[in-house]
């Protein structure tokens, strides 16, 4: 049988469509845990599945969805077990009629370190199961499908990838907005997954395909690769107490047709299509060859968040966490003060840099966990990419493992011992990288040496398949104080390798080492190199004359139209040269995060603060923000602890809470709201509030002052749903802002929570639901609750809900995010 991707192209390939939906119009209830049905219901499967093959997909997919060992709760079957079940019964049906059989991976349902309690590495080892057991049981390909965070999808790509010989298709699942959970835009996600070398990329679940019709543009701009597209039948609405879905299969059908003309070459169907829409779709897709796939040249990287593309304006890459010559931050880096390096990486973004370079290698210290450590705790205070800068190989595997994004990394060279080092790594991580124009010969004195040893570089590299796309070419700032004539040199080579059709980078500040008032020197020199075609530049955004020639030299260029962030950056300057005073903290300017999260429960502000709804506070005003009130909207944890130990010496605790931490949260939180943050700001945010919370109630402690809490509310995801990111992230943000939170975890009964809620005797109860097949039990909760509290309000989130969703199963309140249920619960109990 050939295999699936040799087939990519040649015609339009069809996927099945919904399982779980499937199954439950089966029989499956509420809580039942679906991949059990391989063994106690396999009929039922082969049923599907056969209907699905008769319909005319090409990819029958196995029930093997949440065949996890995070996510698998039921140890009835271990997970190769129930893997190896799923994909013999999907076989069965598929391998006669010369089709494909896909091993179907989705979510653990628990968010990643540092915004959750999930190691980067215990997800990945739990997705290696899944992967080496699908292999094994004679699948086909694998699907990664329904991920809406990337750094658990880079988990499950390397894990597919380094397990198995298997094609890996991996899909995501974006809101209406073109967001993934954790903040993500499209193009960072595709960029991700085509890093890693995924054989087929693109959109499934979360929105139909009307929706995905408007994201498809953004998805083809951005990748070489085959595009795969699953769309629900629309949006789940409620009839007659049961969930059904509006797009019916020759809706469906005709939409699909717009997504083939978008540059889809895989189509299939997700929650709530059924065997008559695979029909439809076959019958569309016909007559229909795949168009032909665009190619991009884009040099480009990425955090969790955005992407950052060179080309046009240089870049500027943050200097300041490298200790070469840095005594502060060499002490800091000895004594692992994370904070420290946090601080500098904020200021950094909130000064202009585009990419943060971090560099950790002195000696005496453990260069691979010091670094890992570095990058993951500054991904969760910045969303700027970062530059990983290293020689260690150790070092440098390590950090791009777990890094959140495609990265950039420095450096290799032209030795060809450190090229056998690199290249592999660029290849596997699938990176943007720094090349220095030296050799074993040292760094020639000529600009033609230095562009012979660049062309070495790409020649090698090019063995690897790595693209000349991504290899950025440093010519090197030698100081004009030792050797007269090296700026001169530096510019032609730069010139030089332009004309190659290489973007270039410089070490900006080295040119004017040993040398008075060496910024009027680095200045000029970094006019000129732009002025040369310099793509990216290292340099210190914190230094004022290097920042006044970028954005003099934007302006003149038109790389900033209409001069508008010269003249928003300018206007407010009392006069020409005078340096602008430090832009006062907010949560838009730079994402508040904290290090890695954990702790005890946020029950605090709760215990502590009787404080109002939230609202704009005399104290956001810039002028009266605190430390603490920087610490908490910037997320950090250990900055938060000592400026709220500060404060209580002066002020009294519950006026820090009142009008420092509060006015902090209110921040972020409206940023959020806005899109300008994303949850992980808002996350790491909250954990550096606990930890000011932490010495704040100490204090009233220690006054003999008992806990005064706003009210409480009863917290529950439905019966029949595991999912609980939505619910815990709820809870974080409640509890902060002065609730006592009652959780009562996932897969609830509807009697627990009317219990619960009796009990209490709560004025709010929030529940939550991922799953399409269990809201039907939200509705079914909110009725005994009607009944039985009817004092209690009802509020009501998660994934698959719309508003609309929510007025027919009559809950109180839908709130979309986290924030939305505090503003709820504030119109509650204040």
């Amino acid at each position: 049988m050939v295999s699936v991707h040799s087939q990519l192209g040649k015609r339009m390939l069809i996927c099945d469509g919904a399982m779980g939906t499937m199954l439950q119009q089966a029989g499956l209830t509420a809580g039942e845990t679906t991949e059990l049905w391989n063994f106690s219901h396999p009929e039922v499967l082969t049923q599907i599945h056969t209907a699905y093959a008769q319909a005319g997909a090409d990819i029958l997919t196995a029930n093997t969805f949440g065949a996890n060992g995070i996510k698998l709760e039921d140890k009835t079957y271990s997970v190769p077990e129930i893997i190896a079940q799923g994909i013999r019964l999907a076989k069965q049906v598929a391998t006669p009629l010369g089709k494909w059989t896909a091993l179907d991976i989705g979510p653990t349902g628990r968010l990643l370190e540092p915004m959750g309690d999930l190691s980067f590495y215990d997800a990945y080892h739990a997705f290696t199961e899944a992967a080496k057991a699908g292999e094994k049981a004679g699948a086909d390909l694998i699907l990664i499908e329904t991920m809406s965070d990337t750094l658990e999808m880079k988990a499950a790509l390397l894990a597919c990838k380094e397990s198995t010989n298997l094609p890996v298709f991996a899909t995501m699942t974006f809101d209406e907005k073109g967001k993934l959970l954790t903040g993500g835009d499209i193009p960072a996600a595709v960029v991700l997954l085509e890093s890693l070398h995924a054989d087929a990329i693109g959109f499934n679940c979360g929105l139909g395909p009307k929706q995905m019709i408007d994201f498809l543009p953004t998805l083809r701009e951005y990748t070489d690769l085959p595009i795969l597209i699953q769309p629900n039948a629309g949006l789940p609405q409620v009839e007659n107490g049961k969930t059904v879905f509006c797009v019916g299969p020759e809706e469906f059908a005709q939409d699909a047709e717009s997504l083939w003309e978008g540059g889809a070459w895989v189509l299939g169907g997700c929650c709530g299509t059924t065997p008559k829409h695979i029909r439809a779709l076959v019958r569309q897709m016909q007559e229909k060859a795949p168009k032909p796939l665009p190619v991009h040249n884009r040099t480009i990287v990425s955090s969790y968040s955005h992407t950052v593309t060179f080309g046009g304006r240089a870049q500027l890459i943050g200097e300041r966490i490298n200790p070469t010559g840095k005594k502060r931050l060499q002490k800091a880096l000895h004594e692992e003060d994370i904070d420290y390096i946090l601080r500098e990486g904020i200021a950094q973004q909130d000064a202009g840099a585009d990419i943060l370079d971090v560099n950790v290698g002195l000696p005496d210290i453990d260069e691979p966990r010091l670094l890992t450590k570095a990058v993951q705790s500054l991904q969760s205070v910045t969303d700027l990419p970062l530059q990983i800068d290293t020689s260690d190989p150790l070092a440098m595997e390590q950090a791009l493992r777990i890094y959140n994004g495609k990265p950039l990394l420095n450096s290799v060279n032209g030795k060809q011992e450190v090229m056998d080092a690199v290249f592999p790594l660029v290849k596997k991580y699938g990176c943007t990288v720094i090349a220095l124009t030296l050799d074993e010969g040292g760094i020639p004195d000529t600009a033609e040496g230095r562009l012979a040893i660049a062309k070495k570089i790409v020649r090698e590299a090019e063995k690897y398949g790595i693209p000349k796309k991504d290899i950025i070419v440093d010519t090197l700032a030698m100081t004009i104080s030792a050797v007269q004539g090296a700026a001169q040199v530096t510019l032609k080579a730069l010139r030089m390798a332009q004309q190659m059709g290489l973007h270039t980078s410089l070490g900006v500040s080295n040119i004017s080492f040993g040398l008075p008032h060496r910024e009027r020197v680095t200045a000029a020199f970094f006019t000129m190199a732009m002025q040369a075609g310099l793509s990216a530049a290292i340099i210190n955004p914190k230094s004022a004359a290097v920042m006044d020639a970028w954005r003099s030299f934007n302006a003149l260029m038109c790389y900033d139209k209409n001069c508008v962030q010269y003249i928003a950056y300018y206007k407010d300057l009392p006069k020409a040269g005078t340096p602008k005073p430090a832009a006062p903290v907010s949560a838009a300017s730079g994402n508040a995060l904290s290090a890695a999260a954990g702790g005890a429960p946020l029950q605090s502000c709760a215990a502590i603060s009787p404080s109002p709804a939230p609202k704009k506070s005399p104290a956001a005003q810039p002028n009266q923000k605190s430390e603490l009130y920087r610490a908490v909207a910037k997320g950090l944890q250990d900055s938060a602890r000592i400026a709220a130990a500060e404060s209580l010496k002066t002020t009294a605790p519950l006026d820090v809470i009142q009008n420092e931490l509060i006015p902090a949260l209110d921040e972020v939180g409206s940023g959020y709201e806005s899109g300008k943050l994303f949850l992980p700001q808002l996350l790491m945010s909250a954990d550096a509030a606990t930890a000011a919370f932490d010495v704040i109630r100490s204090s009233l402690q220690a006054q003999g002052k008992g806990d005064a809490k706003k009210g409480t509310i009863v917290l529950a995801t439905v019966l029949g749903d595991i999912h609980d990111i939505g619910k815990n992230i709820v809870k974080v943000l409640l509890e902060n802002y002065g609730y006592e939170v009652i959780d009562l975890g996932r897969d609830v009964d509807p009697q627990v929570v009317v219990d619960a809620v009796k009990k209490h005797h709560a004025p709010l109860c929030g529940l939550s639901a991922l799953m399409t097949t269990t809201v039907v039990n939200m509705e079914k909760t909110i009725t005994r609750l009607q009944k039985e509290c009817p004092w209690c309000k009802v509020m009501v989130g998660g994934a698959v809900l719309t508003q609309e969703y929510a007025d027919k199963i009559h809950a109180d309140n839908y709130s979309k995010d986290a924030m939305g249920a505090v503003r709820y619960a504030a119109t509650i109990f204040d």
